[in-house]
């Protein structure tokens, strides 16, 4: 069920706009109301039964019938079927929020409230209900009236325009909460939280209605056409819609456009995609429906959800708010079905469906007698602790909310890493840096800005955490730091929540740009802001792009004044940027070399002494010279103090102990000019001799342990690597005999590696001895690459996988715990096979066996697409059929590819469930030589997909990968065939001017899509070279978007200066009108970007021009306001007094109404009318009266 606020519009218009169009509609149904002779009629009779008028209008203890809407639709249906309306309240309680509609049914005094527009769901409900029991106590019967979302079953043929009403079912009482339930493999979903029952008058009346339609029939289509006559303003949109449009997909049939396009327009009416059901019988055109509804916090649009909770529990009906009542507003939900609760929308039934529900809902009011009703108890005495229920409802429900946001934001948590280099710190060591001068200075500068900001008490610190084996991307990093800012303020950031609600629909991620953003929204809302970045050195980021990070880090400290302290060796990329010498450059850096002092080192070491052997520990004169010799070998590396310590664990005598202590000096005394991380090599160097001279068992341990974790894509937790190594080569099963115990693996490895506590993830002691093995694994690790691919195809392919992929979330969160191994040796086995050029006869059996490879792919889609699907929406979607040509293409395993294709004889043009080639997934991954083994083998780089999939040329030019754009193109691709996914655009859209280049000259048309082109992409990121080279090649430079937008327009926009004026020098209209009729200028000064303001102002832009509500670049600027464009503005000739259409206000008007009295000064300094009056009459006089401003008003009287 889409919930909707009257008809669909691509306009976008701001909240005031959207105010005055409902209070246009109220104001009309109003005085359509007050033209009927009813409510005098009801008055003339109040008096002649001695009784004033006001006491059914006013005195709120006379309303026993609460009725609850949720959107606007639900609420004019229910005005329209009142037969009195009356203003009022009379008394409404100060906190009650509410706004209500009082009337009567028959005999029964009802007041129908409303949610809050855009606010839906059980807690939104739950409060509503709570405010109209504080100003109507004597509530004792509640209706939650209004539309949902059908669920059609062989045992119920529900239809659009059907009504389905709340009855007890089973141990049900009416309303199944399907969000406090949880789904066990085999059995029904079981509800973890139970709801009240509707009062017993109610459910009475209800089987009494049911009984007189089943003799007479329901006279609700007639009382429905009767409300449309009397008010024909609502035919249009709440009369019933022609039934064509009540079309009933099957439930694997999604709608798959991102847009709001109706069915009948984006999906196949071919009759094989929808259920078959037959004509219905006129006289059955509503059908009303008895049962269980099922509600939830958030809107259902899934027919495989839809489909199992209608066969388990027998449910009829979705929707958002009666879960949120029944315990504390019990009553009773009705609905009239609106569309089918899956991807289809159906909002043109929304006003007819909302119009049956109410019809059936005053019938129902009509059969009950009111002294029936007076002997219930008032629900505000049943429930006298609703408040209290409420707000934990709401607190928790937005808790959360809260977090399911944050989460999807990232899943990274440095929490744990933090907690452990916390746990392992030594005590007391380190204080020689915060006496340090560069330390002080820097802490005197932030003194600074907390002095300036000293009424700001809010400070916030991020942490940033590097590791050599965990792999982070520009986003990542950001998104993480944009997660962390936000969880530590008082409720969720609307800019966070702004981000969730426009990509999660569409299962998108924000981009980088939209991250910025963001963080520069948040970061202000603190007094400062510390970023701390351990491990910068160890930043893995794809494509070398650790510059990227540190010019966002420069680029906020620049914008946002945040503070940065990190942490690195000394690589002239890195230190470059904290030279203030360099551009650009951190601000006002100090670089202060981290050496553990003597002392330092010397208390590490004397809280690690009981290690050594007995004779040791009975020396105090040799634990001294073992401190003394090793501090000053260390030179304040901690790290070689560790390994030193490690190395004298074996030496048994004093002799031993002074030979390798004699050692380590001569080593760090050398030549003037020895290098440290040479001391390093030759330690780590000792260290693996160290290793090797083990027993053949341990040493042979050892070096697999070092080797997995050298070689390892990513950081392996203990768990993981046990099972690896237990793994044996081409054996069916896993013997857990075969594990050895963590505590051997770490005690062979001499001290190189560890174990994070927090994470439980195992790694060596540190990223320079990571440089070290990787450098030498020639040495130490021969042919493990092939050994490590070996081992993930046996895991595998155990017959424990022979079943293949799951089927639900149970089987696969099961699969994955009963072997810890499998989610690494999915998603890794074919990088290692790859790299190690494993020959194809030892991937064969695996890749032949079709269930095995199909469970796989499983696990790796999934891991690679968190955050961006639910486990269950991902099971239920997402069928991996993936034969094994596909998986070596993805992996770009050569032998395994050419294997495939000669030995088995699969076709290279085969499609897997996402209709997707093997040349589409190796040229997503840039694997050149698979693409052009494929190519060689007949592989078609100009398929025909099908909706929705994407083409090998557009992968390869999406994702930078030149080389194959080359190769595909060469070998016949056509730039333009590709409708859906367009290689052109997305190569814009992500600077990759090289491929834009080749494809312009391969005859890529850039002017071929409608509504979203390379030339606005490239405008909008500020790429010049790309804007260039396609307006060179044809690009349109006044072409519109669906939206009215223009290349320039989107220049302006997002501040590229250099784009605006290239943009205006080949003819781009400065003048140009969106859809809502602004202008480029009219968007720089809504944004308050005054220097594009001044650019454009110079560059000829028309100053006064308006837009669809009349508004000017000077209306625009002053209502946020932005008193420097204000100023720019009127000195350059812009008229001081436009009003717009909506209400009629001036900049003056708004600027009172703000309280910016030095807008309000300036403005009338300019001549700006103090008579004006907007379209309620008021002046800015009468607004500062109003509103008590005492200062504006002197102002304004001079």
């Amino acid at each position: 069920m889409e919930r909707t606020e009257g008809q669909n519009r691509t306009l976008q218009i701001d909240d005031d706009d959207e105010a005055l169009l409902g209070d246009a509609k109220g104001r009309k149904l109003d005085e359509a109301q007050d033209e009927s002779p009813k409510k005098t009629e009801s008055q003339h009779a109040a008096r002649e039964k001695g009784d004033p008028p006001y006491q059914l209008g006013y005195i709120n203890d006379k309303y026993h019938v609460g009725w609850i809407s949720a959107i606007h639709h639900e609420n004019v249906a229910a005005r329209v079927f009142l037969d009195n309306e009356y203003d009022g309240p009379y008394d409404k309680s100060p906190t009650d929020s509410n706004d209500y509609t009082l009337g009567k049914i028959k005999e029964h005094n009802v007041v129908v409230a409303v949610l809050p527009a855009g606010e839906y769901g059980v807690a939104s409900a739950a409060q509503v209900a709570a405010n109209m029991m504080r100003t109507f106590p004597k509530i004792k019967i509640g209706l939650m009236v209004g539309i949902g979302g059908g669920a059609p079953h062989h045992k119920h043929d529900i239809r659009l325009g059907d009504v389905v009403v709340s009855v007890p079912r089973n141990r049900f009482g009416g309303v199944f909460h399907y969000n406090f339930g949880k789904s066990i493999q085999g059995k029904k979903f079981q509800e973890t939280k139970h709801l009240n029952r509707p009062p017993s008058s109610l459910l009475a009346a209800v089987n009494g209605l049911r009984s007189q339609y089943a003799i007479g029939g329901h006279p609700l289509k007639k009382n429905i056409d009767d409300v449309l006559e009397k008010y024909p303003d609502l035919q249009e949109e709440y009369s019933r819609p022609d039934p064509g449009s009540d079309r009933l997909y099957k439930s694997d049939i999604i709608h798959t456009s991102d847009d709001d396009a109706p069915c009948a327009k984006v999906c196949s009416q071919d009759p094989s995609c929808l259920v078959p059901r037959s004509e219905r019988p006129k006289k059955k055109e509503i059908t009303i429906h008895y049962g269980l509804i099922a509600s939830a916090d958030n809107l259902l649009k899934d027919a495989h959800i839809r489909d199992k909770l209608a066969t388990e529990n027998d449910v009829l009906c979705f929707e958002m708010e009666a879960a949120g009542l029944m315990n504390t507003f019990p009553c009773l939900a009705i609905r009239g079905i609106c569309d089918y609760a899956d991807t289809h929308k159906n909002d043109e039934w929304q006003g007819y469906a909302a119009m049956t529900a109410a019809a059936y809902a005053k019938n129902l009011l009509e059969r009950i007698r009111p002294e029936h009703v007076e002997v219930e108890r008032n629900i505000s005495e049943v429930l006298l602790d609703v408040q209290d229920g409420v707000h934990k409802l709401v607190d928790k429900q937005h808790e959360r909310e809260h977090q399911h946001i944050l989460d999807w934001l990232t899943q990274v948590n440095y929490a744990p890493l933090q907690s452990d280099l916390l746990r392992k710190r030594q005590a007391q060591t380190g204080q020689w840096l915060l006496d340090s001068t560069p330390f002080r200075d820097w802490i005197k500068a932030m003194d600074y800005l907390q002095e300036r900001f000293r009424d700001q008490q809010n400070i916030a610190i991020a942490y940033i955490y590097f590791r050599y084996n965990v792999e982070q991307t520009v986003d990542d990093v950001l998104l993480n730091l944009l997660k962390q800012l936000a969880q530590t303020q008082g409720s969720l950031p609307s800019v966070v929540g702004e981000l969730y609600n426009k990509h999660k629909g569409r299962q998108t991620r924000p981009c980088l740009d939209e991250t910025r953003r963001a963080l520069q929204f948040l970061i202000p809302l603190y007094s400062r802001v510390f970023i701390v970045i351990d491990g910068l050195d160890e930043c893995r980021i794809p494509g070398g792009c650790r510059k990227d990070f540190l010019a966002e880090m420069i680029n906020l400290q620049a914008t946002c004044g945040t503070s940065v302290c990190a942490t690195s060796r000394f690589l002239p990329d890195i230190t470059e940027k904290f030279d203030n010498k360099s551009s650009p450059h951190f601000i006002g850096s100090k670089q202060i070399e981290i050496r553990a002092d003597v002392e330092d080192i010397k208390k590490y070491l004397d809280g690690h002494m009981h290690r050594l052997p007995s004779v040791v520990q009975n020396s105090p004169q040799l634990q001294l010279e073992i401190k003394t010799r090793i501090a000053e070998a260390a030179d304040g590396m901690f790290l070689l103090a560790k390994i030193y310590l490690d190395f004298l664990e074996d030496k048994l005598t004093p002799k031993a102990i002074i030979n390798a202590l004699d050692k380590f000096q001569r080593r760090s005394r050398g030549s003037d000019s020895y290098d440290r991380s040479q001391v390093l090599a030759n330690a780590f160097d000792d260290a693996m001799q160290r290793v090797n001279a083990q027993s053949p068992g341990r040493r042979e341990l050892a070096v697999q342990v070092l080797g997995w974790i050298t070689c390892a894509r990513r950081a392996l937790t203990t768990l993981e690597l046990q099972h690896a190594l237990a793994v044996e080569i081409n054996k069916p099963e896993f013997d857990e005999n075969n594990l050895a115990d963590i505590q051997d693996l770490v005690s062979v490895c001499a001290g190189l590696v560890t174990i994070d506590e927090e994470s439980m993830a195992i790694r060596l002691v540190h990223y320079t001895l990571q440089e070290y093995l990787e450098n030498t694994q020639d040495k130490w690790f021969r042919n493990l690459q092939a050994q490590m691919a070996l081992k993930c195809v046996t895991y595998l392919s155990f017959s424990a996988f022979e079943s293949g992929r799951c089927q639900c979330e149970e089987d696969l969160e099961e699969r994955l715990r009963l072997h810890p191994f499998y989610i690494y040796a999915a998603c890794d086995w074919g990088h290692h096979a790859r790299e190690a050029e494993t020959p194809y006869d030892d991937v064969e059996y695996f890749l032949r066996c079709q269930k095995k490879v199909e469970a796989s792919i499983q696990a790796l889609w999934f891991i690679r697409q968190r955050p961006r699907c639910t486990l269950y929406t991902f099971i239920e979607h997402r069928n991996p059929q993936t034969p094994g040509l596909h998986s070596a293409a993805y992996f770009g395993i050569y032998s395994a590819v050419w294997g495939q294709l000669v030995k088995n004889n699969m076709d290279p043009n085969s499609r897997d469930a996402d209709n997707q080639t093997p040349m589409s997934y190796a040229a997503e991954n840039g694997h050149v030589a698979v693409v052009k083994l494929l190519l060689d083998h007949g592989a078609d780089a100009n398929l025909n997909f099908k909706f929705g999939s994407e083409s090998p040329l557009f992968n390869a030019a999406s994702r930078g990968h030149l080389a194959i754009v080359k190769l595909l193109l060469d070998n016949g691709a056509d730039a333009n065939k590709d409708v859906l996914s367009r290689p052109l655009e997305y190569a814009a859209r992500r600077g990759y001017l090289a491929i834009v280049k080749l494809l312009l000259d391969n005859g890529a048309d850039a002017n071929k899509d409608v509504h979203s082109k390379p030339l606005d992409h490239a405008a909008r990121r500020g790429y010049l070279a790309i804007v260039k080279l396609l307006l060179d090649k044809g690009a349109k430079v006044d072409s519109k978007n669906e939206y009215g937008g223009t290349a320039l327009w989107h220049a302006v926009v997002k501040g590229h200066k250099a784009v605006v004026e290239l943009l205006l020098e080949k003819g781009a209209n400065i003048d140009s009108k969106d859809i809502n009729e602004q202008t480029p200028l009219m968007a720089a000064a809504a944004i308050g970007d005054a220097s594009m303001v001044m650019f454009l102002l110079e560059k000829g832009a028309d100053i006064n021009t308006k837009d669809r509500n009349r508004r000017t670049s000077l209306w625009l600027a002053s209502k946020e306001p932005d008193a420097a464009i204000v100023k720019l503005l009127l000195e350059k000739g812009a008229h001081v007094d436009p009003q717009d259409d909506d209400q009629g206000r001036t900049p003056l008007i708004w600027a009172v109404i703000r309280r910016d009295e030095s807008l309000v000064s300036l403005l009338l300094q300019n001549g700006a009318s103090c008579e004006m009056k907007d379209k309620d009459g008021r002046t800015p006089l009468s607004w500062a009266e109003e509103k008590g401003y005492e200062t504006i008003i002197q102002l304004l009287k001079r």
